[in-house]
Order: C-alpha cells, then sequence, then structure tokens
C-alpha cells in the first residue's frame, strides 16, 4: 500500500518505521527539514518538505495514487484540512488524529461530513486505558476485545502467589476456571504460554478472559479486584479532563493537581465535584500535604516524562496504592522495564495500534477481517482479533489439525453471546470473532497464522 503521512513527530515517526516494516510504501511531510531528513536517514522512506494542507505539497508527496494519507500534526485543524485536500485531490481514505477534548462530541459529525476513515484521540483512547486499571489496579493493563465481552489482562505475579512453581496445566486443572494464559515476561526473555509452561516469581502475565471469568481467577488465586475509590492526578492536560470525565461516572474521588492558575480554574469549572489543587507538581511536599500516603491510586500525566518518572518512583516509595505513568518517548522502553513503574501508559503507542489495524484491515485476507490490534510486547507478541467470513479455509476443521505456527496462539473465540476458550477439539464458524496471541508480527488474516 501508498501511504502518505503528514506530520514527523514522535507519533509520525513510530508509524512510519512500523507500517515501512510491513512492507508498505511510506511518504513523509513536514515543514521542517531537519525533521524529514532525520526520518529519511533512519528509515527507507521518501520525504517531501512543505506544508501537508497544500495540494502541490500533496501532489509531490503522490496523492493521487496513495490508498491512504494520515495527518498525525500537532494541529486538529490542521489535520482535519489535510484530510479534506488529500480526499479531493487523490480520493484516497484518510486519517485525522483529533486531540482537543472541545471536538470529541462532534468526532462523528466530522468523520462522516468530511469523509475520513477514522479520527482517533489519542488522549481519550488513553484516560479510558487508564480507567480501566484503576477499576481494577492488580492489572498492569486491560485491553478490551469485542466490545468489552473478553480483556487481555496483563499482571505480575507476587512472590507469594499460589501458582508460582506449578505449570500452567496444573493451574487450569487445579482451579478450574476457563481462562486462556498468553504470554510470561521474565526479564528480557518472551514466552507464549503453552502447557508446560511453569510459573515463576515476578514474571509478567497476559491472560486473555471475560471480565467475570477473570475476577473468579483472581479472587481464587488472592489478588485483589477492588477499584480504587480515589486518585491524586498530577498534570491538567487533555488525558486528565477525559480521566476526570470518565472517573466521575465511575465515582472516584479525584484531586487534580497543576501549577497553572487557568488550568486549575478551567477544572475546577468543569469538574465542581473533584479538588483541584494550584501547586508545584514536581514538589514532594505537594504530594505529601495532599495526603499520597492516603490515596488508593497516583497518576503522572504532566507534559514531561522525566518528571512522571521521577514522580511516580517517589510514590512507589510513599504508599502500596496504584502507580500510572504517561510516558510520550517510546526509545527508552526497555530501560523503563527495569523500574517497575506499575502501570505504563504510552499515548504514541495507543494511536499507532489504532491505524495498524486499520491498515491491515485494507490489506485482509480472503475470510476474515481484523477487528482489533494490541500490542502485548512491542516489537515481539501482539493480539489480533478476527471477525470470519463464509469461504474461510479455517472454518469447520478442529483447531488441533489447523497446524498453527509455532508462535502462535488461539487465545478466544467469540460466537453469538458466547466466549469460548478454545480447545483441540472446538472448531470455528463463518460470523465468529477469533483472537490470536501471535509473535508473528504483521498477520493480516487468520491464515497467515497457518503453516503453509
Amino acid at each position: 500500500m501508498k501511504i502518505i503521512i503528514v506530520g514527523c513527530g514522535q507519533v509520525g515517526t513510530t508509524l512510519a518505521a512500523q507500517l515501512n516494516a510491513e512492507g508498505n510504501d511510506i511518504t513523509v511531510i513536514d515543514t521542517s527539514g531537519e525533521k524529514i531528513k532525520a526520518i529519511t536517514n533512519k528509515i527507507d522512506v521518501m520525504g517531501v518538505v512543505g506544508n501537508g494542507a497544500s495540494h502541490l505539497t500533496q501532489q509531490e508527496a503522490g496523492v493521487k495514487g496513495a490508498d491512504l494519507l494520515i495527518a498525525v500534526t500537532d494541529s486538529d485543524e490542521l489535520n482535519l484540512l489535510c484530510c479534506v485536500i488529500a480526499k479531493k485531490a487523490g480520493n484516497c481514505h484518510t486519517i485525522a488524529r483529533v486531540r482537543d477534548h472541545a471536538y470529541n462530541n462532534e468526532a462523528s459529525y466530522l468523520k462522516d461530513e468530511l469523509g475520513l476513515a477514522m479520527v482517533i484521540n489519542p488522549e481519550l483512547a488513553t484516560a479510558e486505558e487508564i480507567a480501566r486499571v484503576l477499576r481494577f489496579p492488580s492489572a498492569l493493563s486491560i485491553e478490551t476485545f469485542s466490545k468489552g465481552r473478553v480483556e487481555l489482562i496483563k499482571f505480575k505475579l507476587p512472590e507469594d502467589s499460589p501458582i508460582i512453581g506449578k505449570s500452567v496445566k496444573e493451574v487450569i486443572g487445579l482451579y478450574k476456571y476457563d481462562v486462556l494464559f498468553c504470554t510470561a515476561e521474565r526479564g528480557d526473555d518472551v514466552y507464549i504460554t503453552k502447557g508446560d509452561f511453569v510459573f515463576e516469581a515476578k514474571d509478567v502475565i497476559s491472560m486473555i478472559a471475560p471480565p467475570r471469568r477473570a475476577a473468579a481467577f483472581f479472587k481464587k488465586i488472592n489478588f485483589s479486584t477492588s477499584s480504587v475509590k480515589d486518585a491524586i492526578i498530577v498534570g491538567g492536560g487533555e488525558i486528565t479532563h477525559y480521566l476526570c470525565s470518565i472517573c466521575e461516572g465511575d465515582g472516584i474521588s479525584l484531586k487534580v493537581i497543576d501549577d497553572n492558575p487557568e488550568v486549575c480554574n478551567r477544572f475546577a469549572e468543569d469538574f465542581p465535584k473533584a479538588t483541584v489543587i494550584l501547586g508545584d507538581t514536581g514538589e514532594q511536599e505537594t504530594l505529601l500535604e495532599e495526603g499520597i500516603h492516603d490515596t488508593d491510586a497516583f497518576v503522572a500525566l504532566t507534559g514531561s516524562d522525566e518528571e512522571n518518572i521521577i514522580l511516580s518512583l517517589f510514590a512507589r516509595t510513599q504508599f502500596d496504592g496504584k502507580v500510572v505513568t504517561k510516558i510520550n518517548r517510546l526509545d527508552f522502553d526497555e530501560v523503563l522495564q527495569h523500574l517497575e513503574l506499575d502501570t505504563v501508559v504510552y499515548p504514541k503507542n495507543i494511536t499507532s495500534n489504532i491505524i495498524l489495524r486499520y491498515v491491515r484491515s485494507m490489506k485482509t485476507k480472503a475470510g476474515s477481517n481484523m477487528e482489533t490490534l494490541y500490542t502485548i510486547i512491542p516489537g515481539r507478541v501482539e493480539a489480533c482479533e478476527f471477525r470470519i467470513s463464509e469461504g474461510s479455509p479455517v472454518i469447520g476443521k478442529p483447531l488441533s489439525q489447523l497446524r498453527l505456527k509455532s508462535d502462535v496462539l488461539i487465545a478466544a473465540i467469540m460466537r453469538g453471546r458466547s466466549v469460548i476458550t478454545p480447545r483441540g477439539n472446538d472448531t470455528i464458524q463463518a460470523g465468529d470473532s477469533v483472537i490470536l496471541v501471535s509473535g508473528a508480527m504483521g498477520l493480516t488474516g487468520i491464515t497467515d497464522a497457518i503453516e503453509k
């Protein structure tokens, strides 16, 4: 596919690298010649210096032959304009990143009236991800499939967990809950957890199950499943605005701390039930005075990765509750893994996952269509949901006969209102949604998971 990306910030650069690695023909546009030079030196893509909303610039980038234009500049309005011009000039699919909460209620209108394929709001998606882990703080992350009917839950095994030293088969047989373990991270090693895999303390485990089934299993292994009752949020940006809206609905009491008087006034007006504090977000004394010892959760959402990391590490020394850290930069992921920061959210990864899912759905193989895509372990393991249509070669065959690739696991089958934890004798039917966990990156259809 020929794809044009307007905006060479962190999201644009990440997208260019990922989409290029999956065999797409990428052209990037940015007003900064330095950014274009940096990205073209690093990645095998074409670069055009200019205004992405200019018809001439888009023509130079080859918009008439493009399949998709993705606008991810820092300006919502510029992104929308880029898409409108691309739609007129090349009649290609278009995706716009729109972050301002003022546009949130108009996203469907903008999409329909401007003919966009997708409007992405990474701040809202990030807030939704944070809200999920506040509802279940024992998890490091929670991703949803099939409109929330199935969850992919990542959690860390404490040293006193009763499943340590037991294999996957033993755990399933002992506790008799229909859940499916997918992956385990142990130091720098990653495992697809087959039946003979043995759990060790501090393993980071990914598990797929319906929410109620997962909650029952966690109670059985002595994991707390109670949601937080109150939280301190540091930083008053767009993510915080969306998170406050969600938490109000969940009945979570909030304190929001920011050092900008105008931001504090806006939050006080928009969220009268929240306690809004004007204070130095980088000062330990501020957090101590506002009762960090007594809160259930701490969420670091300032505009500085370094400040978020330091505040989160301090919070971990002060209480045993949930700590969530927002990180914008993606290039120090391996270093951060050794800091034991609890839950880390990457808005840039969330955005790229959504766009990658759409791109792959455009390239989908006959018999299946991609519904959902999540990165479990960046660059190593992902989870995909495919809708199976008539004519798919996997229909009617027992799973044990499908000859799946060694690094692929069928994690769940959704059929109507039922969620099936797959076993060897189960079959896939037309209309099913199937979740695959795969170390083979770039799947575009369920047939990619089968040995030729």
